[in-house]
């Protein structure tokens, strides 16, 4: 490990920025580092911002995927290398703001019969039935689940912002879990690798799943496995969740965050839609059917 690349992951750590985050940092500036062909700590502004319009305008990535970069190298360079912030600027500009694409539940219930492996499709119905995060489905441990009457809940260690929280899981959630149980025998990691089960799922599999199934499905709707978590949201509002509860759940700072999810919701509640158990999402999907 280079001097640089320890002085960084030294300061993130200090500032209690995320593992994902500091990956994701490191890897950006090693990227700069290959795409320029020299050490970061010797490129000035002007060449930090040829990558990014690199990225931008041949690599054609979106742009808050460039934002993120951009974010890794003012990191880097003002507060790292500590160079003068007027002097070495890294412009980032607003990422368009658009809405996600939600699947209706017959769609769902088509996707997770599309998916080939029981681990696939354990993996989609919890991650719609929970509404986790994908690095927190990859990192579930079996320890974490509650299935006591008096608790029935999930306990998510260290989410997005390095917080704990603990969500809410229905009966049919659970019959899941004791399904996937009774089939793979997990010790440690709920879903772990083939080879190594004593690592985590890598994130990068399951977005292949969801992918695979989603063609599988003819589903034409963007996104990938994140969109379970978007409809999670969304129909537990078209449920009569009330926001509060929803912003806890999903692990939001802000409940402004949470209230874009009522532009996603219909005005009128689908047949069926609100119902006296509104975490029941997986019962209330169509007969699911596997290929």
């Amino acid at each position: 490990m280079t001097p640089l690349r320890q002085r960084m992951l030294g300061a993130m750590q200090l500032r209690g920025m995320a593992a994902r985050t500091q990956e994701a940092y490191i890897e950006a500036v090693a990227r700069l580092a290959q795409y320029h062909r020299c050490s970061p700590d010797a490129l000035n502004a002007h060449q930090v911002q040829a990558y990014l319009l690199h990225l931008l305008n041949e690599r054609k990535l979106s742009r808050s995927t460039v934002n993120q970069y951009g974010c890794a190298f003012r990191f880097l360079y003002i507060q790292v290398l500590e160079r003068d912030r007027g002097v070495f600027q890294i412009p980032l500009a607003p990422a368009p703001q658009r809405l996600p694409e939600i699947l209706s539940r017959q769609e769902i219930a088509g996707l997770m019969a599309a998916a080939r492996h029981p681990k696939a499709r354990t993996f989609f119905m919890l991650a719609y039935g929970t509404g986790l995060r994908l690095s927190e489905l990859c990192h579930l441990r079996v320890a974490d689940i509650d299935s006591h009457s008096d608790r029935m809940c999930i306990r998510v260690e260290q989410g997005k912002g390095g917080k704990d929280r603990y969500v809410p899981m229905s009966a049919d959630v659970l019959e899941v879990l004791r399904s996937w149980w009774r089939l793979a025998h997990p010790q440690e990691w709920l879903f772990f690798r083939a080879q190594t089960p004593n690592q985590p799922l890598n994130c990068i599999t399951p977005q292949r799943w969801y992918q695979a199934a989603r063609a599988q499905a003819s589903i034409t709707k963007r996104g990938g496995i994140h969109t379970l978590r978007h409809c999670y949201a969304t129909h537990l509002l078209e449920a009569g969740l009330d926001l509060y509860s929803l912003q806890q759940w999903l692990g939001h700072n802000h409940i402004t965050t949470t209230t874009r999810y009522l532009h996603l919701a219909k005005p009128g509640a689908p047949d069926g839609a609100r119902s006296n158990h509104p975490l029941a999402l997986l019962s209330a999907l169509p007969s699911l059917t596997p290929h």
